[in-house]
Parts: structure tokens; sequence; C-alpha cells
């Protein structure tokens, strides 16, 4: 495009992250001419400096914390050592190439990828400013899909070099001696897992009552057992006053219920939060309404304010999950290009890839009870699984929350190794309206850790096999007298 000029189009995508490449890729393909414009790089925040390569770094981390611990296994490897310089690089390898993936997408799908920053003159045209010129974008439709930045905390500025983002300590080329963790939500606690496996000694603080506040306490426990085994230690109800001095000096002081506690802080994590990207777009010249958080206002079609404007994923509020913005992606191109669909989504899955993961989808028990059900509850231990043996992941388990009165699966808590792939089943049992006999019934291969799941529903329906409990055998003599129960199986 030239220095200065005006385009029309179909469709303008603002934000190139896990929702709006999503969207602009859609919109193609029902025969839209589009332009997605891309502040920083195609992928945004998830490709680049979040999901994929925070997952990179964690999967590297636990290889080496697992070959540490391989000789119970009868493997002995000496001199284990860590290139963190190296690993960046694999880990940049991995996002170049699934960025790139995403170009060519773009390429092959006519999308107009525009780097730039972009704010809306008007209800229907966007400007868009880089390094090569200013142009202005009239479109039909526009989406906004501008995601979500880390709250910064007043005196601890993120400048790479003392307070980190998640971006920037993803950079680190080795593990910090003494890694401070501020806030013990997802990000802090995945990150602060990942520093401990590499050998920095890590501190987390949270103001509030605990950690990964809003997850099953249960899960909760297993994941602070095995911070505490790697000798994270976790501050609750405590706060950061002041961090001064830098590097090995760097000293931060922490007001806990206890008092007032001194530590080493050679690098610190600022994980408190996000906040929309809303600011300095211009959509009040959009006519577009926000909450009052800054959130964009939508109805069940990503539909704004301004009928013609959608928005889609962390600019629209939380959960502050990729796989929903793509979600709302899909629907908002098929909305902008004319066709009946809604938002529909009965149950949002969740992963957190701490060690052990947690994934949920659906209630979880309290939840159940708030929203007026009976529920019947059970759970199985991966200690019970012969695969989890089998591969060392005996921690954790998964229960399920049926509703008493019609079996109905309402939700699936996981704790546990791979939790994040095995939850995907229980996202598909909710959304099809199954009940809790129908993944009893379902034949799981063996020996796999899906079986849990299956085992999980067995427990809730009270006849467990490969766990005892207490009054299952008595409810099946009083369900068949003439069978009951004589010996115990183990496989």
């Amino acid at each position: 495009m030239s220095p200065s000029n005006t385009k029309t189009v179909d469709s303008v995508v603002i934000g190139a992250g896990p929702g709006g490449y999503v969207a602009a890729i859609r919109l193609a393909q029902l025969g839209h001419s589009v332009v997605c414009v891309e502040r920083e790089a195609i992928g945004g925040v998830c490709l680049n400096w979040g999901c994929i390569p925070s997952k990179a770094m964690i999967a590297a981390s636990s290889l080496v914390e697992s070959i540490q611990h391989a000789d119970v296994m009868g493997i002995t490897a000496k001199d284990v050592s860590v290139d963190m310089g190296k690993m960046k690089d694999w880990k940049d390898g991995i996002v170049k190439r699934l960025t790139g993936g995403i170009g060519e997408l773009f390429k092959r799908y006519g999308v107009t990828s525009l780097k730039g920053d972009a704010v809306f003159t008007g209800p229907d045209t966007v400007q868009v400013k880089s390094s090569d010129g200013t142009t202005t974008l009239k479109a039909k439709q526009i989406l906004v899909a501008t995601g979500a930045s880390t709250v910064q905390l007043p005196g601890m500025t993120v400048d790479g070099k003392r307070f980190f983002s998640a971006k920037e300590a993803l950079e680190l080329t080795e593990p910090p001696e003494h890694f401070l963790v501020i806030g013990g939500g997802i990000v802090g606690c995945e990150i602060g897992t990942y520093m401990a496996k590499l050998g920095s000694k890590v501190t987390i603080v949270e103001l509030g009552e605990g950690i990964l506040a809003g997850n099953d306490p249960d899960c909760i426990k297993v994941v602070q057992r095995n911070m505490k085994k790697r000798k994270i230690d976790v501050l609750v109800k405590s706060k950061v006053k002041s961090v001064t001095g830098s590097g090995k000096n760097a000293e931060a002081v922490i007001e806990t219920p206890k008092g007032e506690k001194k530590i080493p802080a050679s690098a610190v994590l600022v994980a408190v939060g996000f906040s929309p990207n809303t600011k300095g777009l211009g959509l009040e010249k959009a006519n577009v309404k926000l909450d009052e958080r800054g959130h964009v206002l939508v109805d069940d079609q990503c539909r704004t304010s301004n009928k013609n404007v959608f928005a889609i994923g962390d600019v629209i509020g939380p959960p502050y999950l990729a796989h929903k913005a793509s979600k709302e992606g899909m629907v908002a191109a098929e909305v902008m290009a004319g066709k009946d669909v809604t938002l529909d989504v009965k149950a949002m899955p969740g992963a957190i890839f701490t060690d052990p993961e947690i994934a949920t989808v659906g209630l979880d028990e309290a939840a159940a009870k708030a929203a007026g059900h009976e529920v019947k509850v059970g759970s199985f231990p991966f200690a019970a699984n012969g695969r989890a043996l089998a591969g060392s992941h005996p921690d954790g388990f998964v229960k399920m929350v049926g509703d008493a009165q019609d079996d109905t699966l309402l939700g699936v808590q996981i704790v546990g190794y791979d939790a994040s792939n095995l939850i995907s089943e229980g996202a598909l049992a909710i959304e099809m309206g199954a009940t809790v006999s129908d993944v009893g019934l379902t034949v799981h291969p063996h020996p796999t850790l899906g079986e849990t799941f299956m085992e999980a529903a067995h427990v809730v329906e009270g006849h467990a096999i490969h766990i005892f409990v207490p009054g299952a055998a008595q409810t099946a003599k009083k369900a068949n007298p003439k069978s009951a129960p004589n010996s115990a199986t183990a496989r």
C-alpha cells in the first residue's frame, strides 16, 4: 500500500492473534475481501510470547527433570547440562514455524496482512499508521480482536532487566538464582514451576487466599504438594512492598500475615492479571460501548453496540483463553458473512500447565450445587491406572460431577499428567448432553490414561472396579443379592 491512501474492503480484522487470524481466514473462505491489521507479529501473544513458547519451555524443563529422576527406572544419566540459550533458539524455531504457517495461509486465502497501529476514525473506517505511511480502511464490517496486556504494578514496571512479564521471562538465557513471582494465578504458577525445574529458587507471592483461584480445591492441593517437593515457597495473603537493588544484590520486602519478610530476588515476574487493549483504539468514534473495566460489550453473535463492529477474545473479557477467542472468531466471521449463527458453548474447557497439569470443563461440585443441582461426585486416582504408573506419573485424579436426578454429566476436573489432552473428552460429552452412564459404558483402550475418565464414571455410579469405594459392595448386593463381588482385581 502507498504511504497514504484509502482502501475499501468487505471486512477489517484488528489483531492477528488466535481470534483475529482465525476470523480473517474464515472470512476469506466465505468470500470476503479481508485486511488483517497487526501492530506486532502475526499470531499475537499466544503464538509469539504466550501459549506456544511457554509450553515449549515447560516441556523442555520437564524433560530435564525427568532425566534427573530417571534412576528410579534403572536409567542413570550423568552430567546433564542445560543450555538455555539453545533451548530458547529451539523455542523460537517452533514459533517461527507456526507464525510463518499462518502468514502462508493468509497468502493462499487472499487475506491482506497490514502491520501498524489501527484507530477508528468513524463507525466504518479505520486508520492504520505504519512505518510505510498511513492507510485508511473503509469496511462493511470491522472486527476488534486486540487482546489484553499484563497489568503493571506501581514502581515495578516491566523492563526486561529486573521486572519481567511472561514475554520477557521466556527470553531469559539462564535461570535466575532467585525468581520472585508476583501473582499466584495461571501464568505465575506455570512459569514459576518451569524456572524451579531449571534450578531457580522460586517464591510465589499471592495477595488472595490461595493460588489458582477459581479452580477445584482438591486439584490445587495436588499442585501445591508438588510445588513443595520442588522447594517452591508459596506466600498467600501477602504483598510485595518493594524490590531494591539489581541482579544478585536485589532484595524484595514482602508483607505477610506473620510480618515483613526479606528475600533475594534476582528476577521478578509480574503476573497479577490482564487488562483489555481498548485504550487508544478510538472506539468512541465507532459508537462502541465498554463495560466498567474497559472490555467491549457484545451480544451472543459477538456484535457490539455498533451493528457493523464485532469483538472477540480477551478484549471482551475473561476467561482469557486462546481457544475461546478462536471459537468466537469463527462465530463472528460467519455472522459477518451473513450466516445466522450464535455463540453456543455449553462448557468451555480450560487447561493449566503446572506440574501436574489441571484441566477443567463444566461445573465443579460447588458450582453445580450453587446452580441448584443435586449432585453425585466420584474421582479416580492416577495411582490406580497402569499407564500412569508405567510412565511414573502417579499424582492426581479425574473427578466427575453428575446430576443425581437425571445422570447428566455436569463437569469434569482433572489434575495429573496430560490432563490438558484428557479434558477434551469431557468437553465433547457435555456438549453432546451425555450422561455419566454414557461415559462409563464407553469402552476405553487399555492401557491408557483415558481409562481414568471411564473409571471416574464408574465411581460416580457406585461400581468402581480398580479402587475400593465404601458401600459399593452393599449397593451391589441390594441390586442383585445372588451375585456379589468376592475378589479384588488389579491390572
